[in-house]
């Protein structure tokens, strides 16, 4: 007798039932616990909340000496941001009535800056009682929840508002979340008693707006509270006893009503001199927020870059050597306050130094490299002098005066020795342009030009048909390398032909002319200067 071998039928059965109980075990395992009401969403936040005021509380009984370290600090502090997903996104942000969202991405450099900064201003914000919900989404991996947020780029700070968003204009640090936050959900202006208060407060604080009033009422006051609401980046404190605002800001003057503007540095305190008119006081501020020399940063760049001064002195070098450098660049500074911003930028950060050094023909500098700009004429200068003190004073007073000469950056004069085709450098343009006695045709080209290929081939088959003419000069010039305050062309490849009588008004040729095309009209250009040439090709 043997056993009877299962049927195929009995066989196929028995997997599918094996495979369907497997698939409702994982499905119940992989499922959410249900919520009984959208409140419930938040227990976990308000665990992790609870869990860190214990830890605390146990820090506080031990030893006072005992600090718990940097990396233990920011753990505490990204805990207390709640991480949406695509399930829990719409009943987070409908659900409170502040929330303020940080969109990032795992693999974007500028949010691995922010997620720190945004951390620790959610511990900031608890501990000032603050009723807004800080919470960060990883757009990358949950594109729904991220499409719904309107979040298109890295890293994106939104402000929502009973639903609604609106997008932050504030600064990147701790600090200046905390405060555009607490700005824009109804705390413009803080109050300080005592001077306990104040001397708590300058534990946490380094810049803000320090205003005085012996009654917090009355136009002058309310011009203050103005400038605090329209104000996206400082701190404003108010204060009613001289002794108090004597904490704050030491220098206070003992008048009825006083406004000045506290910072880290050695130029720590500046008063506002000016009328009581909020759209004064944002102008003093703008001018004397920054330190008296400004580190660029990807954080800080729109900040910068927004400054209502005009006038700004770039100083690139590599950390080390700033170091020496920043003392004396202080004092200079100093003595161009609100006149001219001073930015220093890191030579070895590509990113930013690059841009602004490939404008003046230096983006492989090593060594330390100053420069300008005065951004209400676009125009950019080089301290070619050594680098001393004395030497950037000089440069500072000539950019202010409006005496010191642009700069253009320029290739090394080439050797133009039996050449068909002359190259033009910036250095060179006025002698070999503009002052030739001859006819010049120019083709101004790019090494990136798609086109200029095509024009560079006629502009060799010309100068070779016209060879023969003394008073025609066939010439080239790279725009990407090199400038002239005269040289007219903005788009590329340019064809310009300067007469020998009127070098002031160059005639465009159309690069998209054939060869023909374009002998026929040098031949008419020449012809109405009384030239005799040949005709055709």
């Amino acid at each position: 007798m043997f056993i009877r071998k299962p049927t195929s039928r009995f066989i196929l059965f028995t997997l599918v039932l094996f495979m369907l109980l497997s698939f409702l075990i994982t499905i119940k395992a992989s499922e959410p616990p249900q919520n009984e009401n959208d409140d419930e969403d938040l227990e976990g936040l308000e665990e992790l909340i609870a869990l860190d005021e214990e830890e605390e509380k146990h820090e506080q009984e031990g030893s006072p000496s005992v600090r718990s370290s940097e990396a233990e600090v920011l753990t505490r502090a990204q805990r207390i941001v709640i991480e949406l997903n695509n399930e829990n996104t719409k009943r987070v942000i409908d659900g409170n009535e502040f929330v303020l969202v940080l969109g990032y991405a795992p693999w974007c450099a500028r949010s691995a800056e922010l997620m720190p900064q945004f951390a620790e201003a959610a511990t900031s914000m608890k501990e000032l009682g603050s009723p807004v919900l800080m919470a960060k989404l990883d757009a990358d991996r949950y594109p729904k929840a991220a499409s719904l947020l309107e979040i298109k780029g890295f890293p994106t700070l939104l402000l929502f508002v009973n639903g609604t968003s609106q997008a932050y204009t504030g600064g990147f640090s701790m600090e200046e979340i905390v405060i555009w936050a607490r700005k824009k959900t109804g705390v413009p202006v803080t109050r300080i008693r005592s001077v306990a208060e104040a001397e708590e407060f300058l534990k946490k604080y380094h810049t803000f707006v320090t205003g005085l009033f012996k009654k917090f009422e009355g136009p002058d006051y309310e011009e203050f509270v103005k400038a605090a609401i329209s104000d996206n980046e400082i701190q404003f404190i108010e204060v009613s006893d001289t002794d108090v605002a004597k904490v704050l800001f030491p220098a206070v003057k003992d008048t009825n009503n006083f406004i000045g503007i506290v910072k880290s540095e050695p130029e720590r305190y500046t008063p506002y001199g000016g009328t009581f008119k909020m759209d004064k006081i944002l102008e003093f501020l703008d001018c004397n927020k920054f330190p008296l020399v400004t580190k660029l940063t990807e954080l800080n760049s729109a900040r910068v870059y927004s400054s209502p001064i005009k006038l700004q002195v770039i100083v690139f070098a590599e950390a080390d050597n700033f170091k020496n450098l920043l003392e004396p660049l202080q004092e200079v500074a100093r003595k161009f306050k609100s006149k001219i911003m001073f930015i220093y930028i890191d030579i070895t950060d590509e990113n930013l130094a690059k841009p602004f050094l490939t404008l003046f023909g230096l983006e492989e500098a090593a060594n330390t490299v100053v420069t300008a700009f005065n951004n209400r004429i676009s125009s950019k200068f080089l301290l070619q002098s050594d680098l001393i003190p004395a030497n950037i004073e000089e440069f500072c007073i000539q950019l202010l005066d409006g005496t010191l000469s642009p700069y253009f950056k320029s290739q090394p004069i080439p050797d133009n020795k039996d050449t068909s085709i002359q190259v033009i450098v910036g250095k060179t343009f006025d002698d070999l342009v503009l002052s030739s006695p001859k006819n010049v045709l120019l083709e101004v080209y790019t090494p990136w030009c798609i086109n200029c290929e095509t024009t560079s081939k006629h502009v060799q088959k010309l100068a070779k048909h016209f060879k023969g003419f003394d008073n025609l000069v066939f010439a080239r010039i790279d725009a990407s390398a090199n400038e002239h305050p005269k040289l007219q062309a903005n788009d590329y490849p340019a064809l310009l032909f300067y007469p020998a009588s009127d070098k002031s008004n160059p005639i465009k040729l159309s690069t998209k002319s054939s060869l023909k095309e374009l002998a026929g009209s040098i031949n008419k250009i020449l012809r109405a200067k009384d030239h005799v040439t040949k005709d055709e090709l």
